[in-house]
């Protein structure tokens, strides 16, 4: 094929856009929870989500996305994500994509976990859809390990708003079902090896934290008038169970500062490094 001078620029920009956008669908693998839909809500298995911008709605085939480091860094440790957003939205880039790079980045593999959102307007749905979804996310991150060299035994949870209510519900009532038709994958613990907090909702908070509760690392902004009591809460509920936390409260910083990367706030834009230090200190980022 002859090209003009015209056409060549315009064609060679053309290949890179499309040659970026298969780079960008090749870097992340999506996987439903269920194979064939939610157990009750099969036949919606294909209705379309909706996304725009920052938020993404109407999930009706909950799935993990799963980004992966790189081979040479890989450290056999992976988290589950679980985005914010009150349930009427989830927050899929900026708490879900953006964390998962970031942990990308230190060895660590990710599983960008799409709920059910069960405030949002005619859903259908009730809190117990969500909790079914974390549920099943873990023991199939955990089914999944073997195929992306993960170490079972060094797979978390970590949940930014709303979804740190989502990651609370498994991290601890990890001994409940929440399953209407078993299969293989159920009969597997949903137990996260370590639970990351990021100011989240106060359906956190159980009555009691179980003595063999993960250790959580969790942090908030002070002036955060929504989601910084969680926080005093649970400590004083994981001390008196006697099962190691570490807390950051930051003096300002407000709500939904995500990984830090929109702040003027020196101690907010560093709170992932922070988190890091803590999978180090306690080797859950140890080298294989």
């Amino acid at each position: 094929m002859f090209l003009t001078s015209f056409q060549r620029p315009f064609f060679v920009s053309l290949v890179i856009l499309i040659f970026s956008g298969f780079l960008q669908a090749q870097d992340s693998i999506v996987v439903p929870l269920w194979k064939n839909g939610a157990p009750g809500f099969e036949k919606r298995k294909n209705d379309p989500e909706l996304a725009k911008d920052w938020w993404v709605r109407s999930i009706h085939n909950p799935s993990l996305t799963i980004f992966l480091p790189p081979k040479e860094i890989a450290t056999g440790a992976a988290v589950v994500v679980c985005p914010g957003g009150g349930f009427r939205n989830l927050v899929f880039n900026s708490e879900g994509v953006q964390a998962a790079k970031y942990l990308n980045s230190i060895g660590v593999a990710a599983f960008v976990l799409k709920y059910r959102l069960f405030r949002q307007d005619s859903s259908g749905y009730t809190d117990l859809h969500p909790r079914q979804d974390i549920f099943r996310a873990m023991r199939l991150a955990r089914n999944l390990a073997k195929s992306y060299n993960i170490d079972t035994a060094r797979i978390g949870v970590m949940g930014f708003s709303a979804g740190g209510e989502v990651s609370g519900w498994v991290a601890y009532h990890f001994t409940d079902t929440y399953y209407t038709i078993p299969d293989d994958i159920d009969q597997l613990s949903a137990r996260p090896a370590f639970q990351v907090l990021v100011y989240p909702g106060p359906l956190v908070v159980p009555e009691k934290v179980p003595a063999n509760a993960p250790p959580t690392f969790m942090l908030a902004a002070n002036d955060d008038t929504c989601c910084s009591e969680p926080l005093i809460q649970l400590l004083r509920l994981h001390r008196e169970a006697k099962v190691p936390v570490e807390m950051h409260l930051y003096a300002q910083g407000d709500h939904a500062f995500n990984m830090g990367l929109r702040t003027k706030l020196s101690s907010i834009k560093s709170w992932p490094q922070r988190m890091t230090e803590w999978l180090n200190d306690n080797g859950w980022i140890k080298a294989k």
